[in-house]
């Protein structure tokens, strides 16, 4: 079955080949009507209290941890997935979108690996 463009599956994709169109498939899966009717808007207040959290939990980190806490993974987690939330929403491919914007190198000076001055955002 076909939504949105998503295929829809009952299981779920190999964690170790997970691509951000399955991202994208597994959470309009999981909440896309819900996210439908939050909209653009009300979605983009839960990324934003999201993105809140991650840096709570970015300053809480201990410097020099060889991996990071499941905790900080966690927020990171949900920062992506209220991405992608949002991306549903307003009918953005993200994988498209991003091959677009930087399949062939940076925005900025056009190098894969980026010469743009540390002062510009690229």
């Amino acid at each position: 079955m076909t939504q949105q463009g998503f295929t829809v599956s009952a299981t779920a994709p190999d964690p170790k080949r997970l691509t951000v169109n399955d991202v994208q498939r597994i959470i309009h899966q999981m909440y896309g009507e819900k996210d439908a009717a939050r909209g653009i808007s009300g979605t983009f207040m839960w990324l934003m209290e999201e993105v809140g959290e991650l840096a709570t939990a970015l300053r809480e980190e201990p410097a020099g941890q060889a991996q990071p806490s499941e905790a900080l993974a966690s927020e990171f987690a949900d920062v992506l997935a209220w991405l992608v939330t949002i991306a549903n929403v307003a009918g953005v491919d993200l994988a498209h979108a991003f091959t677009e914007k930087y399949a062939k190198g940076c925005p900025g000076c056009g190098q894969f690996v980026c010469q743009c001055a540390l002062s510009e955002k690229p």
